[in-house]
């Protein structure tokens, strides 16, 4: 029966880490794992992670399931702090959210309840996106579509080719919009640009699916949401993913939500029946631990406050990182301009290099990246910005 498979291809991504742990070379560096790193290269526990897991230690007294629906406490927390806590009153009933394993598994569900509402959906992803919303997606039968988003040249959203592509879109097709800190390129939407998406799903009867993973790790945890908060507001139907992996540092306890809006409440509560029973299809019950500490955080007001302010550590800290590689660019004698890198957003950005160029970076200097060009901020430091830098200066101008 398995004699006749054939072995895929290693993910293009995840491939990249056990190569740079096999490399000897004491100055590489690891620009392409997706997960936030300190300035010593750890990606750490947070400080109210660990106090919570030790009150749960204490006092949880049971292992029993929680339910395809997942824990109610932690829907309840985590859709106050996406939708804020009035907005969340005013959806009321229209709104239902359900933990899913990770931020991944709050898409696979998405998509599998898309296919059920409407098969011939086809879902509309930005060119570039995450490559992973691809297969995601797909797996459940849905069509997938291309909009034009980001110039690799300028460096910056190609708003209008996205709108007019847009309008092309059916009504019940899904538009996937990244709700801040773009996956790949880091260049986000401004203000104004969400309101003419918000007029043109109106117009054009699309439903706006968000993917939202880095909450918080832009502007600060309101600014990062007002986009999701505005079309929550105006649309009449909406899908939210959510994940904590990022912002609580639980990738491996795969943390993560669906918040589906509708038109009404009854359709909320059909809603809410066909997620359940395709949870239950798919993995029966989300795990508990990483929900578990997320609600407890949200609860306690001391552990509240310490988390955001570990948060808007790591956010300064990528900020300030943007800045500085900007700089240290520029004082190695690199004309083009990477001013960009600084303007952007979150853990990623395009260095600007071609496949070509980013492969010579892992061969010649073991500088390790995802062949798009995309980098890891958080990959960067005090200890190796100054080797990064001279080493992308030495390629081009030998390639010059």
């Amino acid at each position: 029966m398995f004699d006749a498979l054939q072995a895929l291809p290693p993910d293009p991504i995840l491939a990249l880490t056990p190569a740079y742990r096999a490399d000897p070379n004491p100055d590489k560096i690891d620009l392409g794992a997706g997960v936030y790193k300190d300035e010593q290269g750890n990606t750490p526990v947070m400080r109210a992670v660990k106090k919570a897991e030790r009150i749960l230690l204490a006092e949880q007294d049971s292992k029993v399931y929680v339910g395809p629906g997942g824990a109610a406490g932690f829907n309840d927390a985590i859709a106050s702090l996406a939708f804020g806590g009035k907005l969340k009153q005013t959806l009321g009933e229209r709104r239902v959210t359900l933990q899913t394993p990770g931020g991944c598994g709050g898409l696979r569900l998405a998509a599998e309840f898309i296919a059920q509402a409407n098969p011939e959906a086809s879902v509309w992803v930005s060119d570039p996106t995450w490559p992973n919303h691809m297969p995601l997606l797909g797996a459940a039968g849905l069509k997938i579509a291309k909009y034009p988003y980001y110039d690799l040249h300028s460096h910056s959203v190609r708003f209008d080719a996205m709108a007019e592509c847009l309008s092309q879109a059916a009504a019940n097709d899904v538009v996937l919009l990244h709700g801040c800190c773009h996956n790949p390129c880091g260049a986000d939407l401004d203000r104004g640009q969400w309101r003419q998406l918000g007029d043109l799903a109106l117009d054009k009867g699309f439903t706006v699916m968000i993917d939202m993973a880095y909450q918080g790790l832009g502007d600060g945890l309101e600014e990062d949401v007002y986009g999701v908060r505005l079309l929550a507001e105006a649309l009449p139907e909406l899908l939210l993913v959510s994940s904590c992996s990022k912002n609580f540092g639980l990738y491996r306890e795969r943390t993560g939500a669906l918040s589906v809006i509708c038109r009404t409440g009854a359709v909320a509560k059909a809603a809410a029946s066909r997620l359940a029973a395709t949870a239950r299809a798919n993995y029966s019950m989300p795990p508990d631990h990483g929900a578990a500490i997320v609600q407890t955080i949200m609860e306690d007001a001391e552990l509240r406050a310490d988390w955001e302010r570990e948060l808007a550590e790591v956010r300064d800290r990528i900020n300030d990182l943007r800045a500085a590689l900007v700089h240290e660019l520029r004082a190695v004698g690199l004309q083009r301009d990477f001013s960009f890198i600084e303007r952007e957003k979150g853990m990623f950005s395009f260095l600007g290099v071609t496949p070509e160029q980013a492969e010579a970076l892992v061969s010649q200097y073991s500088i390790y990246l995802v062949k798009s060009g995309r980098i890891n901020i958080a990959g960067v430091n005090q200890a190796n910005i100054g080797y990064l830098a001279r080493s992308l200066a030495r390629l081009l101008r030998d390639e010059a």
